[in-house]
């Protein structure tokens, strides 16, 4: 096979390897083993999140030498670079979780830095846990260059008395313990056996959301999102995703090439007939923002009303990513939103092929058990849903994928707590009531500051039996592992004086995803009343350091809830210095 030339003149990294006044700086190349040859060949930024946090990262080190190989047999020089993560399920419940939507920021920033000072021509990124990914798409679509996303796989469902299990079960049955449902030796085992490999959670939570939003939106190789993190196929699909940037490198495909308004459309569209975590409500305007394309919440949330649901899978179904993978994965998927002329075909993605290209070379049908007929979908509309109204004027987002009709229509008196620590102490001891409204405000992403998951609080309901009992609302988020009645991403944020703030302990609020409304039963003129009486947001702990700062930059969370100006306001792009 001939070598592949390349003209360094037009690629950043002629910054560092070309010219007599580059001497010093091939001087460190060389150090490091590297050879004349491959000093002179494209840079290519290999990215992941590999560290000892959790099993989500933990085999990135692994798939990031099979990503090299693929950049070394397709002619080009990987250079392999690591950023953060902060794993939900870690930071879940307690302070931590105000590191956790940061951390996206963070990592797209230093994705970015990384990518800058090194001057590499083409990434290909690797991630593992919820916000890891969005961060890493973020940094690509920013820099614009040729970019392939490869996700670490999901972790193998665990066995407890006959069944599957999976991280969420573990959070549920917290709340059963609590409620005296099973023993300490009951919850021990449980947490034992529930996570037995390398890899993100099964269930179609944020990370597993955002895997097949990965490969929609094509940035990732068809089907590269799906086999499970201990399988040794994952190191296939990562040299063949080392091999595919050299390709868009040749054929000068870009980052913005292939996210585009039309791509993230597709992208939607699999979040919602999954029943994906609302999280992507969060993510898609974010990695849109990196693109200067305007595509928000309610841009969002009107796809997922028209998109009908029918992938079966946890928290609101049965199934795994390992079962749908062995389903025929997210092409399969993709098949049939196409066949319910619910895709654009001509999206270009990693493969250098668009996207009905690629589909033409899939075989595999749905199964009608973890992929149903798009004709004979679970629900008509999809499993995440938007919703508007005096209580929630930005919007807000709500999963009602394994919900009857009868269940998401709900009113009842407001229970209003000023964090979640406090909701969780009252869901822990009982201090509530059926029928009520649980309210959690000061958990927006500047009020927070950060924007903290509620699975804790959820799962405790769950656990007792009164997830359908009552409903929640917060600015703060929840963990794609979430279900029952649970709104979040309310806007505008207490800290902003949206009407959250305003709420009071019996309040009448309703909820009615159906409509796609939210409201509380007060006149303009009160909440005017209310709001002028507002004494301002709520003190935090945080006034120094990395959060303080993210709270001080933070945008509108029906925007994505970013920290710069993103595309629209740019002078340069990275990939043409």
């Amino acid at each position: 096979m001939l070598k592949r030339t390349f003209d360094k003149s037009k690629l950043p990294s002629r910054h560092v390897t070309e010219g007599p006044a580059r001497a010093p700086h091939r001087s460190y190349y060389y150090a490091m083993g590297m050879s004349e040859e491959e000093i002179h060949q494209p840079l290519i930024g290999v990215a992941t999140c590999w560290n000892e946090a959790a099993p989500c990262n933990i085999s990135l080190n692994r798939q990031a030498q099979a990503v090299k190989m693929g950049v070394k047999a397709a002619d080009g020089t990987p250079r392999e670079f690591t950023t953060i993560t902060v794993t939900d399920g870690i930071a879940m419940g307690h302070e931590g979780m105000r590191s956790s939507l940061a951390s996206r920021e963070a990592i797209a920033d230093t994705v970015e830095l990384t990518m800058r000072g090194h001057c590499y021509d083409a990434i290909v990124g690797l991630a593992g846990c919820d916000k890891s990914l969005p961060g890493m798409m973020m940094a690509m679509v920013r820099l614009n260059v040729p970019s392939v996303f490869i996700y670490g796989g999901s972790i193998m469902p665990g066995r407890f008395n006959g069944k599957d299990v999976t991280v969420q079960d573990v959070f549920e049955a917290v709340g059963r313990h609590q409620a005296g449902a099973n023993s300490d030796e009951e919850l021990t085992a449980l947490e034992k056996v529930a996570c037995p490999s390398a890899g993100a959670c099964g269930g179609q939570f944020t990370a597993n959301t955002m895997a097949c939003v990965s490969e929609a939106i094509g940035l990732a190789l068809m089907n590269s999102s799906g086999a499970p993190a201990p399988y040794e196929s994952r190191d296939q699909y990562a040299t063949a995703s080392g091999e595919a940037v050299m390709n868009l490198l040749e054929k000068r495909i870009r980052a913005r090439d292939v996210v585009t308004r039309k791509s993230l459309e597709n992208a939607a569209r699999v979040v919602a007939c999954t029943g994906g975590s609302t999280n992507a409500g969060l993510h898609l305007p974010a990695i849109a923002h990196e693109a200067g394309i305007d595509f928000n919440l309610d841009d969002v949330c009107d796809i997922f009303r028209d998109t009908p649901y029918f992938v079966d899978l946890k928290p609101g179904g049965q199934f795994v990513a390992k079962d749908l993978y062995e389903a025929g994965g997210v092409p399969v998927v993709l098949k049939e939103l196409r066949r319910a002329g619910l895709i654009h075909e001509d999206c270009m993605t990693a493969s250098g092929r668009v996207i009905g290209e690629e589909l033409d070379l899939i075989e595999g049908e749905a199964d009608g058990r973890v992929i149903y007929p798009v004709d004979k979908p679970i629900t008509q509309t999809g499993g995440v849903v938007g919703l508007k109204g005096n209580l929630a004027p930005d919007g807000a987002i709500v999963k009602v994928a394994g919900m009857s009709d009868e269940e998401q229509v709900f009113t009842g008196p407001a229970r209003v707590f000023e964090c979640e620590e406090d909701a969780f102490e009252a869901v822990k001891a009982r201090q509530y009531k059926e029928g009520e409204v649980l309210v959690i405000r000061n958990e927006g992403p500047a009020g927070g500051p950060g924007m903290r998951e509620m699975l804790a609080t959820t799962a405790a309901l769950s656990g007792q039996g009164m997830g359908k009992k009552v409903a929640l609302i917060t600015d703060g988020r929840f963990s794609g592992a979430t279900r029952g009645f649970c709104v979040g991403h309310v806007g505008p944020e207490a800290a902003h004086c949206g009407p959250i703030a305003l709420l009071q302990d019996g309040d009448q609020i309703t909820i009615d995803a159906i409509k796609g409304e939210i409201s509380v039963a007060l006149s303009d003129e009160e909440l005017a009343a209310r709001k002028e009486a507002w004494t301002g947001p709520r003190d935090t702990i945080y006034a120094a350091g990395a959060l303080w700062k993210y709270a001080q930059l933070v945008g509108a969370t029906r925007l994505g809830a970013v920290t710069h100006p993103g595309a629209k306001e740019e002078k340069h792009i990275y990939a043409d210095l």
